[in-house]
């Protein structure tokens, strides 16, 4: 299926080929030869008195006009004729809605006991910056998949704290110019792939693995660095793995980097933004979150995302140790699960497992008995956070855009020319019925369908088909780290947000899709040719190539389709 793929990556061949990697790498860290030229092409000379660029080339480099200086949103927007400011290089890793320093401003209104301060926090457009986030020093394109998913370049994400603290956990190892990802995690330190086998004899009785059991979508809380995640690939099981920007510093940069689909996020006062019923299988292994606190509401959160005979796994010292508070806490979700009819199907080798039964003589008894309140646990227990248009859709229209994309993605990698494993992170910015990520399914990606929070909600759909997705509103900034995605593919998405006020423009969203996008990454966006035009404009501004091709949309008229890719700078 598609969605968070990884095709036919995972095969026979790919030990050999990671051995093959590691003797080329030993050959070519100091030459920055592996897999292609590793120094940025543009680059901004600083002088020591000025913040500006200057106009000084660097032998075998081209120089641009951009300057750099912090620059925040100002209303009327305005691009400087030079293009579009570059932020300082300390910005490197700015994430607008999960700004530690902007949260830490609201902390005396925020909800601290039950972790608010985790979630998003997007500031005002005028407190939000308005430049181009630099990679940092040394950074290096990175490492293709699947190599990528045991070694990235250290340099990319230069943060010691995981490897000092969970490297006796085999989370991950530094390895001279790399970061070596064993596999591990605090729970299964001796690698996924046992452990995996384990949740599958857990639930299976012995007898099969979690694809046998029914497990096809897996939300993973608190996922660390995706190495569950990723050993589940080789099962065809799809992950949608998160975890709070806290103190495991960097924790979804490292996944991110590795080519494994995650994103920031917390299970603490807000709705998670995932449609009821859409998955299998919720995970937590030592996931830091207090299920039994405050009447069980998170877990009637895991309820209304967990579909009926799905599982939730809690890997965790309440399970299995008998000191300190661990008992009353297990007694406390042993309660709270009951009352749900959930039933606990296993309780051993440290992990328990619940099967969320579809029991409604279960849930009217316990309802009688006053354990639950039915209306409830079926309702929205924590804050919505995004108002959902439903949609009906015909099976004509499905099979008809399930087609469509077939024949646009063939198109599409002709236009970029490119081959094999060169993108890995694609995201759909409006994925309407996920028919883009389907198409994509042979090929060795993963794929983060977006749904837009005004428009028609389709993202039940896309997990009815077996992929994965989000709700997001497009005039806010993503829960993702800079530089994540190889590729962005906007369909008509600009001309939607097109009259949604003076802080929501085109060149906002072109701001978070520059942040999100890798150097040399792709964009693809369709739309009306007021917008194409506005884009081509100005892509140059913020330092993109564009090519603009003709397509046939789904009427057979023709379509201006723009093939834009950011250009790989930096500031030395």
């Amino acid at each position: 299926m598609g969605g968070f793929s990884m095709g036919s990556a995972f095969n026979s061949r790919s030990g050999l080929l990671i051995m093959v990697a590691l003797m080329l790498m030993a050959g070519s860290f100091y030459f920055g030869t592996l897999l292609g030229n590793n120094a940025s092409i543009y680059v901004s000379q600083l002088t020591s008195n000025s913040s500006s660029s200057s106009s000084i080339s660097v032998p075998g480099s081209s120089t641009f006009t951009n300057k750099v200086a912090l620059t925040y949103r100002e209303t009327p927007l305005t691009i400087p004729e030079s293009g579009v400011n570059v932020c300082p290089l300390k910005f490197n890793e700015y994430i607008p809605c999960h700004d530690i320093a902007y949260v830490h401003t609201l902390l005396r209104s925020l909800n601290v006991s039950r972790r608010e301060e985790l979630e998003r926090h997007c500031p005002p457009p005028d407190k939000r910056l308005f430049c181009l986030v630099p990679p940092p020093e040394d950074y290096r394109l990175p490492i293709k998949w699947p190599i990528s998913r045991d070694y990235v370049w250290r340099s990319n994400v230069n943060h010691t704290h995981l490897a000092e603290v969970k490297g006796g956990q085999n989370w991950v190892h530094e390895k001279d110019q790399l970061w070596w990802f064993p596999g591990g995690g605090t729970h299964f330190k001796h690698g996924a792939p046992e452990y995996i086998q384990r949740l599958g004899n857990l639930t299976t009785n012995e007898t099969g693995d979690l694809r046998s059991a029914g497990v096809f979508q897996v939300l993973d809380v608190g996922c660390g660095v995706a190495s569950f995640s990723a050993y589940l690939l080789p099962l065809d099981i799809h992950t949608m793995s998160f975890a709070p920007k806290d103190g495991h510093e960097n924790q979804i940069q490292f996944a991110l980097e590795r080519g494994i689909g995650a994103m920031i996020s917390a299970i603490a006062t807000k709705q998670l933004p995932y449609p009821p019923n859409s998955f299998e299988m919720v995970h937590c292994s030592r996931c830091r979150v207090d299920w039994h606190e405050n009447d069980g509401i998170l877990l009637k959160e895991v309820n209304r995302i967990l579909r009926y005979n799905g599982y939730f796994i809690y890997s965790a010292p309440p399970a299995y140790r008998k000191d300190k508070d661990f008992p009353v806490i297990w007694d406390k979700l042993v309660s709270l699960t009951s009352a749900m009819c959930w039933k606990l199907i296993a309780r051993k080798v440290q992990t328990a497992v619940w099967i969320k039964q579809e029991d409604d003589a279960c849930l009217q008894q316990n309802a009688e008995a006053k354990l639950i309140d039915i209306w409830k646990l079926l309702s929205d227990n924590l804050v919505t956070a995004f108002i959902i248009l439903h949609a009906g859709i015909s099976v004509e229209v499905f099979t008809e855009d399930s087609q469509f994309w077939q024949d646009q993605v063939r198109n599409y990698w002709k236009l970029m020319n490119v081959k094999g494993t060169e993108i890995r992170n694609v995201m759909d910015m409006n994925a309407y019925l996920g028919g883009f990520s389907a198409a994509l399914s042979k090929r060795p990606v993963w794929v983060m369908n977006v749904v837009p929070m005004t428009m028609n909600n389709t993202l039940s759909a896309i997990y009815d088909r077996g992929l994965l997705g989000v709700f997001h509103d497009w005039c806010e900034p993503f829960s993702t780290y800079p530089r994540t995605y190889d590729l962005l593919h906007a369909n008509h998405l600009l001309s939607h947000y097109k009259n949604h006020g003076e802080s929501c423009k085109v060149e906002d969203i072109m701001l978070e899709m520059d942040r999100m996008l890798r150097p040399q990454g792709f964009v693809i966006i369709r739309d009306d040719e007021s917008i194409t035009s506005r884009i081509r404009d100005l892509a140059p501004k913020f330092l993109w190539e564009v090519e603009s091709h003709s397509l046939q949309n789904k009427a057979k008229k023709d379509e201006t389709v723009l093939i834009c890719r950011k250009k790989f700078w930096s500031i030395v």
